[in-house]
């Protein structure tokens, strides 16, 4: 199964508020599951009967949830509502184009609706606007660099 597909299915569950759904295609299957905050994937190949007693161990869903927490801990100076986070996974752009003039630097003041940065996602070009007033203290990530959805990504005081 695609990864780009998983992925949009993840997102579909983010927004729609299932907590759990399973497709199957052909002889591969994917069950997504949302357990509080977190949604883990597991996709599965089917197998012989006996295998999938061997297959179980090689999930690496547990350490989803660490690598989650760690992201957190990052911005934990800055209070939650001064974080600007990824609404989407994709790829953050500081700029409209390469070469261009950044949308914001440390110490640039911006307003609501003001656009922050891109998010690229399924070849699809997505401004991010600021929610809130304030001056920019801290820029989370760096251009080209592979964003979760609810990394954090701007702090705002």
């Amino acid at each position: 199964m695609d990864i780009r597909k998983v992925k949009k299915l993840i997102e579909l569950l983010e927004e729609s508020g299932i907590a759990e759904i399973e497709i199957t295609e052909g002889e591969e299957s994917v069950r997504i599951s949302r357990y509080g905050n977190q949604t883990v994937a597991q996709l599965v190949h089917a197998a012989p009967f006996a295998a999938p007693a061997q297959t179980a161990p090689a999930v690496h869903a547990p350490a989803a949830p660490a690598a989650a927490s760690s992201a957190v801990e990052k911005p934990a100076a800055a209070p939650p509502e001064n974080v600007v986070t990824a609404p989407m996974v994709g790829t953050y752009y500081s700029a409209a184009a390469p070469g261009a003039k950044a949308f914001v630097e440390i110490g640039t003041d911006v307003k609501i609706g003001q656009t922050l940065c891109v998010i690229e996602a399924m070849k699809m070009m997505n401004q991010i606007e600021s929610d809130k007033e304030g001056r920019i203290t801290a820029i989370l990530v760096k251009n080209g660099e592979p964003v979760e959805f609810g990394q954090p990504l701007f702090v705002i005081e």
